[in-house]
């Protein structure tokens, strides 16, 4: 028996009561409730196979559009203590409706596909805060990845111990970590507990390495920029999309 015929309770899929309501092909169909613009009883529905029974109401949302759904990149601001990967349980599930950064500009609207395929470009320590992103798009995941090394990254230590102008000269000519060679960075104090550091994107666990190599010990780390999007504005545990002007 076809997937569309209805089941022996009744049931049909939504994408077919929408095209013979709407008059409209599946596939329009398809994209009037992957947009979220279908309602049954008053709740949005998105998936297209959800089963919907004679009795229920299925309403078209005031504004509805067919529309194409464009890949989408989410900046998030990782708290201290929460895993920066694609697993359950870590920073990818913050990025839900009530955690949406107040006064977000991007007209795009909070859809379940934005989780589908999203995946982390920016790994950043556990004990580390700071900007995270997930992308869906493919020119992004290539530029903070595959050209990794290009793309500049700006962090705040919080730091105890000293360093004199001779230590910190030292520092900035770069040390080799993890199989990479040593590389120029810029090092500077912000105050007398508080190094900014800004250096092609490094590896993980590279910035605590560099400050125990200078006699420091790192308290506290916070990534603040990647490539020309900076953190600033986006509180901890909250999430925006990158606005499409917007350039890494």
């Amino acid at each position: 028996m076809s997937a569309d015929h209805k089941m022996a309770d009744g049931t049909e899929r939504l994408a077919k009561r929408v095209a013979v309501q709407q008059s409209c092909s599946r596939a329009d169909a398809e994209r009037y409730i992957e947009g979220g613009w279908i309602a049954v009883d008053g709740q949005v529905v998105e998936e297209p196979g959800f089963r919907v029974g004679a009795s229920q109401t299925v309403s078209l949302l005031p504004g509805a559009r067919l529309e194409t759904l464009r890949p989408v990149t989410i900046l998030v601001h990782k708290p201290v203590g929460v895993y920066a990967n694609d697993e359950p349980g870590s920073a990818r599930d913050l990025i839900v409706p009530a955690n949406r950064m107040e006064g977000d500009r991007s007209p795009q609207r909070y859809l379940k596909r934005l989780l589908a395929g999203l995946r982390l470009v920016t790994p950043l320590e556990r004990a580390a805060s700071g900007l995270v992103v997930y992308t869906q798009e493919y020119p992004v995941a290539r530029k903070l990845q595959e050209e990794a090394r290009l793309v500049e990254q700006e962090y705040i230590a919080e730091v105890s111990g000293s360093l004199d102008a001779e230590g910190l000269a030292w520092l900035r000519r770069g040390l080799p970590y993890d199989g990479r060679p040593a590389s120029p960075m810029q090092v500077s104090w912000q105050n007398e507990t508080r190094l900014r550091f800004a250096l092609k994107t490094p590896a993980p666990g590279f910035i605590e390495y560099a400050c125990d190599a200078a006699g420091l010990e790192l308290r506290a780390l916070r990534r603040i920029r990647i490539g020309r999007l900076p953190l600033a504005g986006l509180p901890a545990g909250q999430w925006r999309a990158r606005l499409d002007y917007e350039r890494f």
